[in-house]
């Protein structure tokens, strides 16, 4: 670093104290210094001689300065580094929400089942064990063809000609199962509400849009849009951990969403992700006086202009869904920066 120990002298002979008394401005005087209990005499006629102790604590402040000083072009490294990774991955983001939303869009009927995929994908969570969750198993034929799963094999197959797609612009590597049945999921989720919001308008597609970007809730999506990176399983999860939906009682349901965590208000808000119909499903769910005022909830909310409580909520309890037992890779899809030279460069 090219620290010279002579330059700080200066600095630090001010720091010696030499108490004069008044009227006693010339006259040779013994003082007494106290330092962590050790006493020396000096006299104004000794010369002035450094001790090792203080060598190096001139030392130190010196070479700690300077490492202060030189830490500055490390965090703007650092910072700089990080920046080109999120940028990386929220170019790479939006392109796979592009996809997404083109495959949902030319296929609205497979929504509900792309929901439910994300569903069943997650709840294989084992608290216990910390194994299964949002992992991208159920893509496995075994996992798949279990009676859960049944109907779901289409949105799979959509998937698996999506991420064909995504894989091929990619510039970090292929992207999980698990991240792209989550943000299928997501897209799913985006099209009901928009779907909501044009049919308030009178069926009015440029209106619909208007309604949704104004009042609708994209901006409660940033901390899953976060959490970008999941891993995906090498095997599929253990049998037994999904309920058959369909045949499943009200309080199958709850002990299983309270085996990950969630409660009657988290069952009532995923109404939409336990089956093709969601009146047949919500109306199952009122039969229990636990989840009934959270359903009624979200059906007021539903019938309001912005659906607001609805919205917010789906999303908060979809992104906790997406993420459990998941340990997210934030650099996942970054990839180094191109190299420029300057050699080449015509000026």
């Amino acid at each position: 670093m090219g620290v010279s120990f002579l330059s700080t002298c200066p600095s630090l002979l001010p720091l010696v104290a030499y108490e004069t008394p008044p009227f006693t401005r010339y006259q040779p005087r013994s003082v007494s210094i106290c330092c962590n209990k050790t006493k020396s005499d000096v006299t104004d006629e000794e010369p002035f001689r450094w001790r090792r102790r203080d060598v190096l604590k001139c030392v130190g402040a010196t070479v700690g300065l300077e490492l202060i000083g030189s830490s500055g072009s490390l965090v703007g490294m650092a910072n700089a580094a990080d920046l080109i990774q999120r940028r990386q991955r929220s170019e790479f983001q939006s392109q796979v929400k592009g996809t997404l939303f083109k495959a949902i869009k030319g296929n609205p009927d497979i929504i509900p089942s792309f929901l439910t995929l994300a569903l069943n994908d997650a709840l294989t969570y084992d608290k216990a064990t910390k194994s299964g969750g949002p992992n991208g198993s159920i893509r496995f034929s075994p996992e798949i063809s279990r009676p859960e799963n049944t109907g779901l094999s289409a949105a799979l197959n959509l998937l698996e000609e999506a991420k064909k797609e995504v894989d091929s612009y990619s510039k970090g590597g292929p992207i999980s199962y698990a991240d792209l049945i989550s943000y299928a999921a997501q897209s799913a989720v985006k099209a009901t509400f928009l779907a909501a919001a044009i049919r308030k308008c009178g069926g009015n597609e440029e209106k619909g849009n208007i309604l949704y970007n104004a009042y609708g809730s994209n901006g409660q999506w940033g901390l899953f849009d976060r959490q970008f990176g999941r891993a995906d399983a090498q095997d599929p999860d253990p049998e037994g951990r999904v309920p058959i939906w369909e045949k499943a009682s009200v309080q199958e349901m709850k002990d299983k969403f309270s085996a990950v965590g969630f409660g009657p208000r988290q069952l009532a808000v995923l109404s939409a992700f336990l089956g093709p119909d969601q009146t047949a499903t919500e109306t199952l769910l009122a039969s229990d006086p636990d989840v009934a005022p959270w359903v009624q909830k979200y059906q007021r909310s539903r019938e309001t202009v912005s659906q607001t409580d609805y919205e917010v909520d789906l999303i908060t309890t979809f992104t906790k869904l997406s993420t459990l037992g998941q340990q997210i890779n934030y650099e996942a899809y970054t990839y180094p920066p191109p190299k420029i030279d300057i050699t080449k460069l015509k000026l």
